[in-house]
C-alpha cells in the first residue's frame, strides 16, 4: 500500500466514524457515549457539526477514532486464544465486553 493509499484509506475511515458517530448520538446519546467511548462535550460537539465541518475534518492524514482495547487479556477474549479456551464463544465475547466497559467508566 502506497502513502497515497493510506491517507485515502484514513480520510475514508474518519468520514464513516464521524457519520456513524454523529448518527448515534443524535439517535441515542447515552448508548452513544458508551459504545464510543467519549466523553458528553465530545458527544455534543460531534452532534453539531455540519457536513461540511464533518468534510473538512475527515480530511486529515491521522485516524480519528481509536482501539479500545489496549490489553492482552481482552484481545485474546475478543479472538478466542486465551490458553484456558471457553467452548462459549458468547460468554467470551460478553466478558471482554463487561472488561471494556469497566476501563470506559474508569476513564471516565
Amino acid at each position: 500500500m502506497t502513502d497515497e493509499q493510506l491517507s485515502t484509506e484514513i480520510r475514508d475511515a474518519n468520514l464513516t466514524y464521524l457519520m456513524l458517530a454523529q448518527n448515534m448520538i443524535r439517535k441515542d446519546k447515552v448508548e452513544a457515549l458508551f459504545r464510543l467511548g467519549i466523553s458528553e462535550e465530545s458527544a455534543n460537539l460531534v452532534a453539531a457539526l455540519s457536513a461540511a465541518q464533518i468534510l473538512k475534518i475527515s480530511s486529515g492524514n491521522m485516524l480519528l477514532c481509536n482501539f479500545r482495547v489496549s490489553d492482552d487479556i481482552v484481545w485474546n477474549l475478543l479472538t478466542n486464544h486465551t490458553p484456558s479456551k471457553v467452548d462459549n464463544n458468547a460468554t467470551t465475547k460478553l466478558h471482554a465486553s463487561i472488561l471494556m466497559a469497566g476501563r470506559y467508566a474508569e476513564a471516565m
